[in-house]
């Protein structure tokens, strides 16, 4: 993880100076970090006494995100036009407005500022991008320590729980993370407690979700040489075990501790005409590059995207994507 540059931070400092009103925006179908990339940067500009809006389309699926739900808003508050030359889009763990959902239409055109860590980002000088950091939330630890100084135990509880979620509870990490462990420790100065964040995020899962992964498991099914694993979700399944708490990261762990398993795709099946893919590796296959087909994107070992079309002529694309590659 690269240390945030001086000239970035005066960047981002130009960026709040010369805007009265911010928009804080993160994906569609948020997770752990994007939603704690958000909260936290709001506890910066709480600090500078700036006003904002927090606004996720969602849905909040995910167990561990759900009480946070409250934070957020799907609509923009009305900003005549004189307002909206003075307000500020700050996007978090995403680069592209079309990932935000039908709020891309109601944001485009506002001074835009990016924090994001993935490989498919492109750099500007209204950025902060890092393809090497596990979890926007260590950049925006970065930025508040730069900008604001100590952190308080509401942001590191925020950062530490996006960067946890993110790294699968640092299990993804490699042998180049020092600069995070040492982050993390001020996090944990700060107020953070492990234990308790660990059970906020691993506990209280729905029953329904338990037998949900079974379906999965059963339904799953290996391709290019057993390197591939692929699994899908129907219509059916989810108007029977809901779509709350799912948890696709243990449907990840499983597959991926298969011998001889490099890759997985969970397919899911949204509505009649649309589908959601989550891809997963290790090591090398860069998972990124596959979502970006579908116009998608996500790190090299963990991607993800939304396209139009059905799951079963989906699993025929995947395959054919990770052939190339596998």
């Amino acid at each position: 993880m690269k240390t945030v540059s001086d000239r970035q931070i005066e960047s981002f400092k130009n960026f709040l100076n010369t805007h009265d009103f911010f928009f804080i925006a993160g994906h569609k179908e948020p997770d752990g970090d994007c939603v704690s990339s958000s909260l936290a940067v709001s506890c910066i500009l709480k600090k500078l006494n700036l006003e904002f809006q927090l606004l996720n389309e969602g849905p909040f699926k995910r167990n561990e995100i759900s009480e946070f739900e409250k934070y957020f808003s799907k609509e923009p508050q009305f900003l005549s036009k004189p307002e909206r030359k003075k307000t500020g889009l700050i996007i978090v763990d995403c680069s592209e407005l079309k990932r935000l959902g039908e709020l891309e239409a109601e944001l485009k055109g506002l001074d835009t500022f990016i924090i994001d860590h993935h490989l498919t980002a492109l750099e500007t000088d209204t950025s902060i991008i890092d393809s090497s950091a596990p979890a926007a939330c260590c950049i925006v630890q970065q930025i508040y320590e730069k900008v604001i100084g100590e952190l308080d135990e509401e942001a590191a509880s925020y950062i530490f729980f996006g960067q946890s979620t993110d790294t699968g509870w640092f299990r993804f990490l490699g042998t180049d993370s020092e600069n995070v462990f040492t982050q993390t420790a001020r996090l944990v100065k700060a107020g953070v407690n492990p234990r308790t964040m660990y059970d906020k995020i691993t506990g209280g899962r729905p029953y329904s979700t338990r037998k949900l992964l079974g379906i999965l498991l059963s339904k799953a099914e290996r391709y290019c040489n057993n390197k591939l694993v692929i699994t899908y979700e129907t219509l059916e399944d989810t108007k029977k075990y809901g779509q709350e708490g799912r948890d696709s990261d243990s449907l990840y762990s499983l597959l991926l501790s298969a011998e001889g398993v490099e890759a997985v795709a969970f397919l899911r099946q949204d509505t009649e005409f649309s589908c959601t893919g989550g891809l997963r590796s290790r090591k090398d296959c860069d998972v990124s590059a596959i979502a970006a087909k579908f116009d998608g994107g996500g790190h090299k070992n963990a991607a993800g995207f939304s396209c139009q079309g059905k799951v079963e002529n989906l699993i025929t694309e995947i395959k054919k994507e990770f052939s190339k590659v596998l």
